[in-house]
C-alpha cells in the first residue's frame, strides 16, 4: 500500500510554483538577469547572452521536467537543470576572474547557484528513489492514482 501513496506524492507536484528548488532557480535567473546587465562593453556581449540563458534554463527545465508524463522525463530534465547550473557557476567564475563582474556581485550570485544545485541534487535523489521503489507497481496502478483525486479527508 505504501507504493502508491509515494507515486501520488510524486504527482502531486505537478505544480512546479509548489517546488521550493523551481522558486529559488527562478530567483536566481532573475539575480543573474540584473547584473548580466551591469557587464558592459560588446565584447561581452555573448558572455552576458549565457550567462541569462543558462540561468533561465535552470527554472525553465524544472517547469518542462513538471509537465512529463513520467517522474524518469522529470529526472532528465532535472538533470538538464542541473548541467545549466554548473554551466552558470562556471559562466559567473569566467566573470568574476577576467574582472566583469564584482567579487561584490559575484559571492551572493554563487552561493545561489551552489544551493540551487544542492537542492537540484536532492530532489533528483528523491525522485529517482521513488521511480525505484515503485518499479513494482503496476503501471496502470500508478496511472490511477495520478489521475484520481484523493478522497475527502485524505492527502
Amino acid at each position: 500500500m505504501a507504493t502508491p501513496r509515494i507515486s501520488l506524492q510524486l504527482c502531486l507536484v505537478g505544480d512546479y510554483r509548489k517546488l521550493e528548488v523551481w522558486r529559488k532557480a527562478h530567483a536566481l535567473a532573475i539575480n543573474v538577469h540584473r547584473d548580466a546587465g551591469l557587464i558592459q562593453g560588446a565584447r561581452y556581449a555573448s558572455l552576458r547572452s549565457q550567462l541569462v540563458r543558462a540561468a533561465m534554463s535552470i527554472p525553465a527545465n524544472i517547469v518542462e521536467g513538471r509537465s512529463q508524463s513520467s517522474e524518469r522525463d522529470f529526472v532528465r530534465f532535472l538533470r538538464y537543470a542541473l548541467n545549466s547550473a554548473s554551466e552558470l557557476e562556471y559562466h559567473l567564475t569566467l566573470a568574476r576572474d577576467i574582472k566583469v563582474l564584482s567579487n561584490k556581485d559575484f559571492t551572493p550570485l554563487d552561493s545561489q547557484v551552489v544551493q540551487v544545485r544542492k537542492m537540484l541534487h536532492g530532489l533528483l535523489k528523491s525522485v529517482s528513489a521513488g521511480i525505484a521503489f515503485s518499479a513494482a507497481v503496476p503501471r496502470a496502478t500508478r496511472e490511477r492514482s495520478c489521475d484520481s483525486k484523493p478522497a475527502a479527508g485524505g492527502l
